[in-house]
């Protein structure tokens, strides 16, 4: 049972880091090419999207690496569980404090409603946004090492 947890939390952790992934390095440079409107419209119509799926993604993940570290105590490899579900609080406390701001705010902005430096926090947010997918592919890495 706890091999089947392990692996299962191990997928679902990798494939968190694929969407985000692609977030930052497919998607959202997709996004910013489009002319006119069309990027930001994608960016809110995105951040409305993952912003209902991934805070669900996020706390599954850590909940589901606290228990395979708990139960897996006793085994080789749990400092490297235990270090994971470390990163992937740090990658849920700077969610909440630096990206979920920037998101809640960009989500509703339309070309007539948007702010002045609408540009500049979507860069921040993209700024940020690249420390948390470094973050969780870290975590990502050690629930692989974790499992050999």
């Amino acid at each position: 049972m706890l091999n089947a947890l392990e692996v299962f939390t191990t997928v679902l952790v990798g494939v968190m880091v694929g969407v985000e992934f692609s977030v930052a390095f497919v998607i959202n440079p997709i996004l910013n090419a489009l002319p006119e409107d069309s990027g930001q419209l994608g960016r809110a119509h995105g951040g409305r999207l993952l912003g209902a799926v991934m805070p669900v993604w996020y706390i599954t993940s850590l909940v589901l690496v606290a228990v395979w570290a708990i139960a897996g105590w006793h085994r080789p490899g749990s400092g490297l569980v235990v270090t994971a579900g470390a990163l992937l609080t740090v990658s849920v406390v700077m969610s909440i404090l630096l990206l979920v701001p920037i998101n809640n705010r960009s989500k509703t902005w339309t070309p007539e409603s948007r702010p002045e430096d609408w540009k500049e926090q979507s860069n921040r947010w993209d700024r940020f946004h690249y420390v948390r997918v470094a973050v969780i592919i870290a975590a990502f890495a050690l629930l692989a090492a974790a499992l050999t």
